[in-house]
């Protein structure tokens, strides 16, 4: 079957616009893309919706405020609070109630967030290299991060630049397409600064624990953004977590192993 990702609609959140994109019918699963210039939910997660509309869930592409189609103020903090109040109040306002919550890279740490501010809100979490569970600055020190700030915004930032930041998402750039590359790149030409310069995210993992909702981990080995490390804290601290690892893979599990990735998330929410 073939789903119409075409179906948008916005939501007004805190006085700003959230773009989400919606398919299928079923319980509502929200997939939280990750930061970086020119992301958003659709090319975070164009090669996941359709397995998962086709399983009977009601699929929820939201855009972040400064991201995709949603609005992208000027002059603020892009706070982990304002990332995740945004997302809640559109989605309350679309008419979710409980979800099951889909995040990579930041959107793990906004997942994470709604969770501990909203738990009867999150019926499961599936996170691919989360974020938040550092301190800001050990983030900052990898190497994807790193490359990531020193060339957004400057007069130099091109396409090539943009194909260069793609690729430190996967470990085989095979997968950075030219067309994933232009739309990338038109988003993050209409991108502030603020939105990588002034990103402030805490450190949730003295509160994992309080996680108790069943979650799946992914992570690749050859990751460059999110440290290895973080695959033991959530191990350490929650009641019921499992985590799947694979080689030769980069940030974008959901992208580089797509059928996989689907295949398992979906064993685990029919498990």
């Amino acid at each position: 079957m073939t789903h119409d990702i075409s179906c948008r609609t916005h939501r007004v959140a805190g006085g700003h616009d959230i773009m989400l994109a919606e398919v299928g019918a079923g319980p509502a699963l929200v997939f939280i893309h990750g930061s970086g210039p020119g992301a958003s939910g659709q090319s975070n997660f164009r090669q996941n919706v359709q397995a998962f509309a086709d399983a009977g869930f009601r699929v929820i592409l939201p855009d972040l405020i400064g991201y995709g189609a949603s609005s992208k103020p000027e002059d603020i903090d892009y706070t982990l609070q304002l990332f995740t109040d945004t997302l809640y109040e559109a989605l309350v306002a679309h008419g979710v109630d409980k979800a099951i919550l889909v995040g990579n890279s930041l959107g793990g740490g906004i997942a994470i967030q709604m969770a501990l501010d909203h738990p009867a809100f999150v019926d499961r979490l599936i996170l691919m290299a989360p974020g938040c569970i550092h301190e800001r600055e050990d983030y900052f020190k990898m190497p994807g991060i790193a490359g990531m700030v020193s060339s957004f915004g400057g007069p130099d930032f091109n396409e090539d630049e943009q194909r260069r930041l793609i690729t430190n998402l996967v470990h085989d750039p095979v997968h950075v397409t030219d067309d994933l590359v232009k739309e990338r790149f038109a988003v993050a030409r209409t991108q502030p600064k603020d939105v990588i310069m002034r990103m402030r995210t805490p450190n949730l993992a003295p509160r994992l624990g309080e996680l108790t909702m069943p979650i799946l981990l992914f992570w690749g080995y050859n990751e460059r953004f999110m440290p290895l490390e973080g695959i033991t804290l959530f191990f350490e601290a929650c009641p019921d977590v499992r985590c799947v690892t694979f080689n030769k893979v980069g940030h974008w599990v959901q992208v580089e192993r797509a059928a996989e990735f689907n295949r398992y998330a979906l064993e685990f929410l029919h498990g």
